[in-house]
Formats: structure tokens, sequence, C-alpha cells
């Protein structure tokens, strides 16, 4: 088997833990790097056999893996398969003109940076290192180094946080003309220290969340870009030189793609089987080192599911999802009732064959429509 195009490395180091982060990291820990990095490669080899010979994504996520120490992240990246797109996640502080030449000398063609904000208070709230003039500081050291693609995260519903915020924090990242742009819900998880300390607050901010979330859109539709995704925005094509400028890489993941995933914590799709590897620091790198696979939790995945899930995926896009390979997903009923709404749509895909799809209106209600509409 070789047909797996989406490659994800999961590179786990932080310089702290954000109070509302709930994926793998692994604070400081600069003296193992360089064994992760090993376990890794390890792990690639030991399933390279699944990855086509010419992939289309490979994405370096975390963690910050731009906080991995310089000559290791180089050498990770060396030896990595070439991709089409190759995209690295960053925190601001992390980006240095050193960094972002290293990153393009070594064949990134996209950096997603984590802005989150750009009011000092609400960083402050959300524990980030990185101010304002350090995401500022990152964008034109990127584009120094001759990046042209470069995405921003914001995240709204942080506590404290009022909508004349959110305007500030949308026309700041609108001028640093970002290529892409990524808008986030707010999401504490239960049990989290976040959550203790802002219970109040977070239950204030559920109330306006669907507000916010309309004011995104508004404004950066406003601004020109396209709403790809529920909470992914871009340039157009035909303002891009007519590059498709949306993230390809979670293009993969929401049409359904097969994908590979290396390191602690990360997940795997292929051929109808799903794994994720367990998240331990030590038991990766000592079960690789022997040379065997990390310990996995495998679920085998029945047609059904897959279908359902390219339904509960599809949908957020604004491109339509061809009905046939998804039809027994679909539940009839459901469908006309959410057409009669105004909610969605029947289409014609680009091949002229029978798609289906949510309208405006039917997107800014999300999942509540998908879930109307599965059989």
């Amino acid at each position: 088997m070789d047909d797996v195009r989406h490659l994800y490395v999961h590179l786990p180091f932080c310089a702290h833990r954000c109070g509302y982060c709930d994926f793998v990291t692994v604070v400081g820990r600069r003296g193992q790097h360089a064994a992760y990095v090993d376990a890794l490669l390890a792990e690639l080899t030991l399933e390279r056999d699944l990855l086509a010979p010419a992939l289309e994504t490979l994405f370096l996520g975390g963690g910050t893996p731009t906080f991995t120490e310089p000559a290791v992240l180089a050498r990770l990246l060396a030896a990595l398969p070439d991709a089409r797109e190759v995209t690295v996640e960053a925190n601001p502080e992390t980006v240095t003109p050193a960094l972002a030449a290293l990153l393009r000398e070594h064949g990134v063609s996209r950096v997603s940076l984590g802005a989150q904000s750009f009011e000092p208070r609400l960083l402050a709230t959300l524990d980030r290192a990185a101010g304002p003039d350090d995401v500022r500081r990152a964008v034109y050291a990127l584009r120094d180094a001759c990046f042209d693609n470069i995405s921003l995260d914001l995240v709204y519903g942080i506590p404290g946080q009022s909508a004349p915020d959110l305007d500030s924090d949308l026309a700041a990242a609108l001028a640093l003309e970002p290529e892409h742009l990524s808008c986030y819900e707010l999401e504490a998880k239960p049990g989290t220290r976040f959550t203790h300390a802002h219970a109040e607050e977070l239950a204030r901010q559920a109330a306006a969340m669907e507000g916010y979330f309309e004011r995104v859109v508004e404004t950066l539709i406003g601004a020109g870009y396209r709403w790809y995704e529920t909470a992914n925005f871009c340039v157009p094509a035909g303002h891009a030189g007519g590059r498709d400028l949306r993230a390809q890489h979670n293009l993969g993941y929401w049409r359904g793609r097969d994908y590979l995933g290396l390191g602690i914590g990360a997940v795997s799709t292929v051929a109808g089987r799903r794994w994720r590897n367990a998240p331990s620091l030590g038991s990766y790198v000592g079960m690789l080192r022997s040379g065997s696979r990390p310990r996995r939790e495998v679920e085998v995945l029945p047609p059904a599911t897959r279908r359902a899930e390219q339904v509960l995926l599809g949908l957020r896009l604004d491109e339509p999802l061809r009905l046939a390979p998804v039809a027994e997903a679909v539940d009839a009923a459901g469908w006309e009732r959410v057409e009669r709404l105004g909610l969605a749509e029947r289409r014609r895909d680009e091949r002229g064959e029978e798609a289906i799809a949510l309208t405006q209106r039917g997107r800014f209600l999300g999942g509540a429509v998908t879930a109307e509409v599965l059989a």
C-alpha cells in the first residue's frame, strides 16, 4: 500500500503550557529533542510503505514545532519526504530571521502563526508568551525570508473579550495581510484549571459566541477573503495569481482522505483503520529505539462510519459534497426539512454530478444542521 498522500508530524515541545491547551505537549526537555526526532524518523521508516512516492502535504504541528532546537528541526526537515505543501506551526516569539531562513532553506512553503489575539490583557488570560509586536515581527521576518503563504490563528470568546476587542483583533490581523486566517471559538475543556479560573465569564461568553462567529465571517468576507471552511478563510485564487491558498493539508482531512501521523498522540487513518499513538514521550522513544512500533489504540472504521464522517466534515466546506458516495449516510426526510428552511441545497459539483451543500445561513448553524441530516 502506498497511496497515503498526507503526512502529519507531531513535535510536542513547548516553552510552557497555556491554561486552555489540551493538546499533547511536553514543556521544555531540550535535552530530549534530538532523541525524539530520532524516534520520529524511526517511525517513518517503519510506516514508509503506507506513503505514496509523492506527497501532497506535510504538516508539522505541536506543541510548538519552532521551539524544537534549530539544528534538530533542520535535521528533521531534511529527512522528511518532499511534499507539494509543507506547513510548520509556529508561536510568534520563536520566529527570528534565522529561524525563518532555516524554514525556507529546508523546503517549508507555509507557516501558521498562533497569534490568538492582539490585546495584551487577553493574551495574558490565555497564558500566551507572545505580545502583539511579536506577531508583527514574526510576520515581517517571514516576509523577509520570502514566505508568501502565511496563516494567522485567532481565538474568540476569550474571558474578558468584548465585541470591540474582537473587531480590533480582526483589524490588526488584516493589517498584516496574511494569505490565510483561522478563527476559532475558544474551547475550554471541563476540569482544566482554565475552566475553574474563568467559569463565570466563559458561561457569559458562550451566550455571545454565535454573534462573534457571524462578526468574524462578515468582517473577513467584507475584506475579500473566501470563507471556505467553518473556521477558515483565505485570499481567493483570483486575487492570488491563481494559487489555491486553502490549507491543503486540512482539506485532506475535511475531504475524508487517508493520512499518516507520526509522534506521540498522533492520529492516523489508513484503509479503514484509525490509530492513535500513546502520549507518553518516554515509552515512544524507548519502543522505537528498540525497533518496535509505539503503543497505539486501534479502531476499525466500518464503511458507514466513514460515510457519516465524510458528511460531517464535507459539509463544513463551501464546495459541494458529491452525494453518491455518502447517500446512505444522509436522511432523506431530514434533508428535505433543512432544504425547506433554506439551510441546505442540492447542486452539481465540478464534474456535473449531484452534490449537496449548506447555504450561508446553514453554515452559520453548522453542526446543528449536519446532525439533522445524518441518517
